[in-house]
Order: structure tokens, then sequence, then C-alpha cells
């Protein structure tokens, strides 16, 4: 049993990785901006109370399923400290190897593409370039947490990224 929590931009390919990753492990894959999409569904009105309310959601969602002894794997962007916290927490508590797969995409117009071309996310706003750029300069620096990073600039090989996180994993990274 593992945790493992994507971590990068909008727009670089986390949803893309995470789904081929809970396909071959298998595990369990929750995906913070579905939970806020369901939120905002619901009526809420979008605030940072609701994105807390999305990790929130799905931090208790991993716990279940960790509960249950499934991987879970934590589609989000996971840029802030404190986000990435709430993960080493719950892995720590749980006493399982904890991995933040943090994608990147260093080809910035086919990041930029990708953006554009991406289905939007109901009651999400669509992102452009420039608010990514906006993240980026949001974005908090890495501690000690233990990180795989996958470019996806160029084709990606699903098989090659599992059979590397898996062995990740395997040495008994933790949080």
């Amino acid at each position: 049993m593992a945790l493992i929590a994507m971590a990068g931009l909008p727009g670089v390919g986390k949803t893309t990785v995470a789904r081929g990753l809970a396909a071959r492990l298998p595990a369990v894959l929750v995906n913070v901006d579905e939970v806020e999409s369901a939120l905002l569904r619901a009526e809420f009105e979008r605030s940072f109370a609701t994105g807390l309310a999305a990790y929130l959601v799905a931090e208790q969602v991993a716990r279940a399923n960790l509960d249950l002894g499934q991987h879970v794997i934590v589609d989000a962007a996971n840029y802030v400290t404190y986000a990435r916290q709430m993960w080493t927490a719950l892995a720590a508590q749980y006493g399982v190897p904890l991995l933040f797969v943090e994608v990147v995409c260093t080809d910035l117009t086919a990041h930029a593409e990708r953006l554009t071309g991406r289905p939007a996310v109901p009651g999400l706003p669509r992102l452009t370039f420039d608010d990514v750029v906006v993240r980026y300069a949001e974005t908090e620096a890495w501690g000690g947490e233990p990180r795989w990073l996958v470019d996806t600039a160029g084709e990606l090989d699903h098989d090659a990224i599992f059979a590397q996180i898996s062995a990740a994993l395997a040495r008994g990274l933790r949080g």
C-alpha cells in the first residue's frame, strides 16, 4: 500500500500520468479538481474555502481507501507547502510509503497548447498560460519531501514511468 501525490502546474499532464499510474498499480485515483467541481455544482461559491474543502474531501477519501488497504493517487497541484504537508502527515499516520510525482512540461509551447485544448472542468475557470505563470510565481519551494520528476514534453512511456515509480516505492521512500 502506498500514497502517491501528484504535483505540478495546470496543464502539464498530471491527470494523464496519474491515470496511467492508477491503471497499472492499480490504485484509487482522487482528483481534487473534480471534487471542487462537485462543490461548485452544489452551488457553493468559488473561493479559497471551496478549494481548501476540495483538498480536505480528497484527504478523507484517501484515508478511507488507505483504511481498505488500497494504493491511493491524489491528483492535485500541491504547489503550496500546506497541501504537501497534508499528504506527508497522512502517509506518516498510516505508515505507508509516500511519493510526490512532480510533473513538468519543459516545452512551453506544448504546455500552452495543452491548456487551450484540454476539456473544461465544470464550474472551474479555463486557465490561460498567463494564469499558469502566476501560479508558478506562487509555487512554494520543496522541502525534503520524496519526489519523482516526470517531464511530459515528449512522448509519454507510461510503462517506464510506472516501473521507475514502483522501484522508488519499493525502496521504501517515506514522507
